[in-house]
């Protein structure tokens, strides 16, 4: 029984994302960003009401499940109401 749930250490890259794609950034608390493209052996992310991009392994990176994609689109919208430049 030992190991039974455990996935392989396969060191397979996961499919590029199509641009715009709403991710999270595991080693950054979380952090949900819009796929951006290829840097390197780095995937660019930025935050979704704008702003500077970061740079992830993709190995740190998994697709925001719906309430994280609610959550990030409905922080742009309040900060868009306050007049925040985005």
């Amino acid at each position: 029984m030992d190991g039974e749930n455990v996935r392989p250490n396969s060191q397979v890259p996961p499919a590029l994302p199509v641009l715009g794609t709403l991710l999270v950034d595991t080693s950054r608390t979380d952090r949900v960003g819009e796929f951006r493209g290829v840097a390197g052996p780095h995937w660019s992310l930025r935050p979704v009401g704008g702003g500077a991009e970061w740079e992830v392994e993709p190995r740190h990176v998994r697709p925001a499940v719906l309430m994280e994609q609610l959550r990030a689109r409905t922080a742009r919208l309040n900060a868009r109401s306050r007049g925040e430049v985005l």
